[in-house]
């Protein structure tokens, strides 16, 4: 099935080259997928304004981590509304059929967003976007109260350019309940096309990842994991989001601010994936990750406890450690030292279901980064499984904790 093509929502960002780069980043890793593997069915369908936020609200169309995601401004999000007051053709939205009456959204979520905000009146503060994400994590819609607090959100208003010079947009200033009576039965009334996309064969969502990298292949590529939160979303992302915004993870990482394109999540991903599943690793390290993302969706609760104890308690290991620790000789970041000594500190705890005990020796870590052998599985091919195994078992040997 040949994949349609779909504008791209999300606005441009520079690196700020904070995190290493790996063989994922360097082309070197080869993360497409044979297209002809999958049996997949696309049909049509038109949903009015009313219908789509009832569906949100309803959570038959679930928006993955809608709260972690919604980038457009005002102005952006009164153009789109301004669209389809006028009648004026939008993007079609592509939807993802998990089951019955279920529904993700795989492109189109800055616009059904604006189109929810613009009915519910109430518009997220920029500021205020991590607090929402905290506030509203692990739920499906955001609470009315939450929504009515001015503290978050604001008023919907309209912001609209002037036509011309000296003559204002008659629709400027404008809430979806002080539009003309007919204008807002016009809105309230407008459909947009939505293309359902489900998998057919062979069993299973492995699918999903490759037609939501390929529907954003058109415009600015999303990274891999701006995608697995959109396709992979589960309990235990949601750990590694609340484990993102805290204070002890963010002191290690260098930065207060999260990651824009999750390099972050990422990286904690990555410390799991090898630690629960590494054994069996083959490149390329992103079908990995998509892999472990896919097998983590059917973690049990005692499973969900058991990582998010360990990954708290690797973290208060982490304590005695410098800010710098996990950098590499570029000072930055380094997803490959970070992930080897997770593995190493937590192996034994999590074979035996506990905690890890004691505190990371500084000394052990600077010996590992300046062995040869950990140094050399880090310059080059450094998703070959051979590197990987090699920093693993360097770490294994070399890292102790007091």
């Amino acid at each position: 099935m040949a994949l349609p093509n779909a504008t791209h929502e999300l606005e441009d960002v520079q690196e700020d080259g904070h995190y290493e780069p790996d063989g994922d980043e360097d082309g070197s890793d080869d993360d497409s997928y044979p297209i002809d593997h999958y049996d997949l069915v696309s049909t049509p369908n038109d949903f009015n304004t009313t219908t789509l936020v009832n569906f949100i609200d309803s959570g038959v169309v679930t928006i993955p981590g809608f709260q972690r995601n919604f980038v457009w401004d005002l102005k952006r999000a009164s153009r789109l509304i301004e669209s389809l007051i006028v009648g004026l053709p939008v993007p079609q939205v592509f939807l993802y059929e998990q089951g019955g009456n279920s529904y993700l959204v795989i492109d189109g979520q800055q616009r059904l967003m604006s189109i929810y905000y613009f009915v519910r009146k109430r518009f997220p503060r920029k500021e205020k976007l991590a607090e929402i994400r905290a506030e509203t994590e692990g739920q499906s819609t955001i609470p009315d109260k939450l929504l009515k607090d001015n503290k978050y959100f604001r008023d919907f208003r309209l912001h609209l350019p002037e036509v011309v010079p000296g003559t204002p947009n008659i629709f400027n200033g404008c809430d979806h309940s002080t539009l003309d009576d007919d204008v807002r039965r016009k809105f309230d009334i407008r459909t947009i096309r939505h293309v359902i996309v489900r998998q057919v064969g062979p069993k299973g969502d492995t699918a999903m990842y490759e037609i939501f990298n390929r529907l954003n292949s058109g415009g600015i590529n999303l990274r891999p994991q701006e995608i697995r939160r959109c396709t992979f979303d589960s309990k235990f992302y949601d750990i590694l989001y609340k484990t993102n915004a805290h204070r002890k993870w963010r002191t290690l990482v260098g930065t207060d601010i999260p990651d824009l394109h999750m390099k972050d999540v990422e990286i904690l991903l990555r410390g799991f994936a090898m630690l629960i599943n590494g054994e069996n690793y083959h490149p390329s390290m992103t079908k990995f990750l998509n892999k472990f993302s896919q097998d983590a969706k059917s973690f049990d609760q005692d499973k969900l406890e058991q990582c998010e104890s360990l990954l708290d308690s690797f973290l208060v290991s982490c304590s005695g450690l410098r800010k710098d620790s996990f950098h590499s000789i570029q000072s930055r970041f380094s997803p490959m030292i970070f992930e080897s000594v997770f593995v190493a500190a937590c192996r034994e705890p999590y074979d035996r279901r506990q905690e890890v005990k004691g505190t990371i020796s500084r000394a052990s870590l600077n010996e590992l980064k300046k062995d040869p052998a950990f140094q050399e599985a880090t310059q080059h091919q450094t998703t070959s499984r051979q590197n990987v195994m090699t920093r693993l078992e360097r770490a294994r040997e070399i890292l102790a904790l007091n």
